[in-house]
């Protein structure tokens, strides 16, 4: 008989603390400046569990929206943990910060490479195959770099050392281990669900469909820039997913390289006090996950 196969569960760093993600629910523990860790927990409503999950492509938009929307509202949870505040960003401050920064992503990421291609490419006179190619390498080099660079300040790097109790504590889960510091400290810092692997998947996405776009004026190469993006987030949604599922496939193995490689800038090794964070963060949301599944056999 198969084994029955594990959810998939996932989580995100914050401001000294971690939030973990089931299907049902999500639980995220922050540990307080007095040394205690306060957990917060809330069920996912709406979109989050609609049947409009199940269909490709449209799933990563929402998987998207999940991931910068439950992402920006713990941060400000755990911020307000370390200061002792109450702020809260939802509603209309919630939408302007993504709308914000979805704006500033696309202008950075997408808009500014395609413009310096576009030059490039009218100042050399180099066949426009060459521009999109130059284009797509100046956004894998913007992207790495802003990563690279933003690793270099304290915070972030405290926030990186969460990230890799994160994915050690799902390995742990996913390799049938106890869930204790001592024991979750042995497992990788790479998984390959992260969502640094999406971020690069969508830079080498973007490289090949808008290289086979062909030669565009540069206000229609532009617009095309802006408008395809979620067909190329919604695609390498896919492609992650189709990945974490065959990941006992030696080409796979070798395909998800890059990814996790790549997972080593956004990571950090964890002390002892993190993983206990993380652990009582993906405990919490896992025993929210057993009972939502109880209830839903009673009803």
């Amino acid at each position: 008989m198969a084994a029955e196969k594990l959810p998939s569960y996932g989580g995100q760093a914050l401001i000294e603390g971690v939030v973990m993600r089931g299907s049902h629910s999500v639980a995220a523990a922050m540990r307080a400046p007095n040394g205690e860790i306060i957990l917060k927990t809330e069920d996912l409503k709406g979109i989050y569990i609609s049947s409009i999950r199940k269909f490709p492509v449209i799933r990563g938009l929402i998987v998207l929206w999940d991931a910068l929307s439950l992402g920006i509202r713990f941060l400000t949870l755990s911020a307000n943990v370390q200061t002792g505040e109450d702020e809260k960003i939802e509603g209309p401050a919630l939408y302007l910060t993504l709308g914000g920064a979805f704006a500033a992503g696309i202008l950075i990421f997408f808009v500014a490479p395609a413009a310096a291609g576009h030059w490039i490419e009218s100042l050399t006179g180099w066949n426009p195959l060459v521009g999109n190619l130059i284009e797509g390498g100046l956004r894998l080099a913007i992207m790495i770099g802003y990563i690279w660079g933003i690793g270099f300040m304290p915070d972030i790097r405290r926030v990186f050392e969460y990230h890799g109790a994160e994915h050690k504590t799902i390995n742990a889960f996913e390799a049938g281990a106890k869930l204790t510091p001592e024991t979750v400290k042995g497992f990788s810092l790479e998984h390959p669900r992260c969502g640094t692997s999406f971020l690069l998947i969508v830079v080498v996405f973007s490289i090949i469909i808008f290289t086979l776009l062909g030669p565009l004026p540069i206000l229609v190469k532009l617009l095309t820039r802006v408008l395809l993006i979620p067909v190329v987030a919604g695609l390498a949604y896919e492609y992650i997913k189709w990945s974490a599922n065959n990941i006992e496939s030696r080409l796979i193995q070798w395909l998800i390289k890059p990814n996790l490689a790549l997972q080593r800038l956004t990571t950090r090794e964890p002390s002892l006090d993190v993983l206990e964070v993380a652990i009582a963060a993906f405990n919490t949301m896992l025993a929210r996950e057993q009972q939502a599944k109880e209830q839903s056999m009673v009803l």
